[in-house]
């Protein structure tokens, strides 16, 4: 059965917002990572503020829960609103539940990254379904996951 989180988008305060959640929870950070750690790529050159934003970071709250956040950059900016600044992100068991879940939650809706492998070794999707709703969808091989 996929597991249940929500991953909060921030415009430049994410370390800063995630210190404080890390403040009450009273857990640790298992990865934090800013753009400047990615591999580079070909017609999305990062500004030097851009490459000091989180990627992505991940703070445990229970057994079963993580926060998610990242900051925004580029294109993404325009489109953040605090108050809606937040996704549903499932991960699944199997690469088949991921796409099942994926096709299924976004008929309707708005694809914005189809389900593809990704660099840091999952396999993700993004989209918005059609009730407006921001979704993730996640399947961590464990074959490929780069484990940091």
């Amino acid at each position: 059965m996929a597991t249940v989180n929500v991953y909060l988008t921030f415009n430049g305060n994410c370390r800063e917002a995630f210190e404080f959640y890390r403040s009450v929870f009273g857990t640790e950070f298992p990865y934090i990572g800013t753009f400047g750690e990615m591999p580079p790529m070909e017609g999305h050159e990062l500004s030097e503020e851009d490459k000091n934003k989180v990627m992505h970071v991940t703070l445990p709250i229970s057994k079963e829960t993580m926060l998610l956040g990242s900051d925004t950059t580029g294109e993404s900016l325009s489109g953040h609103q605090q108050g809606n600044n937040f996704s549903i992100s499932i991960n699944a068991e199997s690469k088949e539940e991921a796409d099942i879940l994926f096709n299924g939650l976004s008929a309707g809706g708005k694809v914005t990254m189809p389900m593809e492998d990704t660099f840091w070794g999952a396999y993700f999707g993004m989209f918005t379904d059609k009730f407006g709703i921001n979704w993730m969808v996640n399947y961590d091989d464990p074959a490929k996951v780069q484990h940091q």
